[in-house]
């Protein structure tokens, strides 16, 4: 297994290199800046956020490797096989917050995860994909977003996107809300059915394809003039972003529990955010467009 995580561990600094570079290429002068760290426990990382670009309020991307001897209760929970068992966890998670309105907030994450005990086989997997949360949302800009995410799976059978894209739309919903974080795109976890080779591959096409399925929205949508209006709402709807993340995110939750560094785990938060008693939005506007048909799970690429 040694090998096989520093395969995994270069691939990662790889795509958190590209898709830094990436981000970068939008931004006339601001870059990221980065802060490599320890985890006393085991393991640390290296966190790389923009802030105060023309184009990203703040993109954040993380990439951390941790381990240690036992594993926290968010994790032992729902899979008990894996108390007292040595650990190691390793990842690139990305939150990008935009400025303009008129530009989704996105994320992405690839992860692997290993358990092994002295005298038992290894209990490994791989998770990841990619979602889209607009607040002006163009229908092109969806199924464009549905579309890569859909090429990322070809490869590996036709029921792979609809299959994790159900995934997506199930884990990224606020129940509290009765409404999805976005417009959804690929979500998977435990993958380890189709051995270790195949399942890294399909890793490694979900985090490729995540810069082919957010720029080309970026840079379409990053000159819409907007108002203070739009923006207002923008920060308005930033808020489910925050509530999903501290109530339903299983890595945030796991990262909090494994003693992982706070300032990188919470990167994912926005920099602004409004909340406002009771908000409705006014019949047959953009925002209740929003509400209305992008808020609820929906077979995109069925509609094109």
């Amino acid at each position: 297994m040694d090998q096989k995580l520093l395969e995994i561990r270069h691939y990662l600094h790889q795509l958190q290199d590209n898709i830094c570079q990436s981000l970068e290429s939008q931004e006339l002068e601001a870059r990221f800046i980065e802060d490599q760290w320890e985890r006393e426990q085991g393991g640390g990382g290296r966190t790389r956020v923009l802030s105060g670009g023309e184009i990203f309020e703040q993109a954040g991307v993380n990439f951390s490797h941790v381990y240690g001897q036992s594993l926290p209760a968010s994790a032992t929970a729902a899979r008990p096989e894996l108390a007292n068992r040595n650990f190691q966890a390793m990842g690139v998670s990305l939150v990008i917050h935009p400025n303009n309105p008129f530009v989704p907030t996105s994320h992405a994450n690839v992860r692997f995860f290993v358990a092994e005990k002295p005298g038992h086989e290894p209990i490994w997997w791989f998770g990841g994909g990619f979602d889209l949360t607009p607040y002006y949302p163009f229908k092109e800009d969806v199924l464009h977003w549905h579309k890569t995410a859909r090429e990322a799976c070809r490869a590996f059978g036709e029921d792979v996107y609809p299959r994790f894209k159900q995934q997506c739309d199930d884990y990224f919903f606020l129940k509290h809300r009765n409404e999805t974080r976005g417009v959804g795109g690929l979500f998977f976890d435990d993958l380890n059915e189709w051995g270790f080779e195949r399942s890294f591959a399909f890793m490694q096409s979900v985090g490729d394809h995540y810069i082919p399925a957010y720029l080309p929205i970026v840079e379409k949508r990053k000159n819409t003039p907007y108002t203070e209006q739009q923006r207002d709402f923008q920060l308005y709807r930033r808020g489910r972003y925050v509530e999903f993340n501290l109530v339903y995110d299983r890595g945030t939750l796991f990262g909090l529990q494994s003693g992982g560094r706070t300032e990188s785990i919470l990167m994912s938060l926005p920099p602004l955010v409004k909340w406002k008693y009771n908000w409705q939005p006014e019949a047959n506007s953009p925002e209740a467009d929003l509400y209305e048909n992008y808020l609820k799970p929906r077979d995109w690429l069925a509609e094109e």
